[in-house]
C-alpha cells in the first residue's frame, strides 16, 4: 500500500523535487551526473505528466464510442420504422389570411453590394424589385460603394 502511495505523487510536488535536485547540484556539475538527474526528472515529472495524458486520451475515446454507438442506434431506429420529419411534424406555408392582411409575411431586408459593377446593376435591382412579396414588407438596399462617378446609382 505505501509503496503504490509512493509511485502516484502529486504532480506538484514532484516538480518541487525535480526543480531542487536540479539546481543543487548545479554547482559540480559532470556529464555522468547529468545523465543521472535526467532520469530522475523523467520519473518525477514526465512519467507522470505523460500517464494522465495517457489516461485523459483513453477517457475521451470512450467517450467518442458512447458517442457513435448511441447515433448508429438512433440511425437504425430511424431506419427500421422509416420515421420521417414529414410525418412527425405538421408544417404548412404560410398562406394569407383576409384578417391579417400582410402582417402573416415576415419582414425581408435584401442587400445589393456594388463595386464599379456598371453592367450588372440594373439587373441586380431590377431582379430585386421583381420579388413576389408584399412591398410593405420588403427593404431593399443597395450599398454602392463605386469609385466611378459615372456607374454610381
Amino acid at each position: 500500500m505505501a509503496s503504490q502511495a509512493h509511485a502516484y505523487r502529486p504532480l506538484a510536488l514532484s516538480l518541487v523535487k525535480a526543480f531542487e535536485l536540479v539546481f543543487s547540484s548545479v554547482g559540480g556539475v559532470v556529464p555522468d551526473q547529468i545523465g543521472l538527474i535526467w532520469l530522475q526528472v523523467r520519473a518525477m515529472v514526465i512519467v507522470p505528466v505523460v500517464r494522465i495524458a495517457v489516461i485523459l486520451c483513453l477517457i475521451m475515446s470512450v467517450m467518442l464510442f458512447i458517442e457513435k454507438f448511441s447515433m448508429g442506434l438512433v440511425s437504425f431506429y430511424v431506419k427500421l420504422f422509416r420515421r420521417k420529419p414529414e410525418k412527425i411534424y405538421k408544417w404548412e406555408p404560410v398562406r394569407e389570411d383576409e384578417e391579417l392582411g400582410t402582417l402573416a409575411y415576415p419582414m425581408v431586408l435584401v442587400q445589393i453590394p456594388m463595386y464599379n459593377e456598371g453592367e450588372v446593376y440594373r439587373l441586380s435591382i431590377g431582379a430585386a424589385c421583381n420579388l413576389v412579396w408584399p412591398s410593405d414588407r420588403l427593404i431593399i438596399q443597395v450599398l454602392d460603394d463605386s469609385t466611378d462617378l459615372t456607374i454610381r446609382v
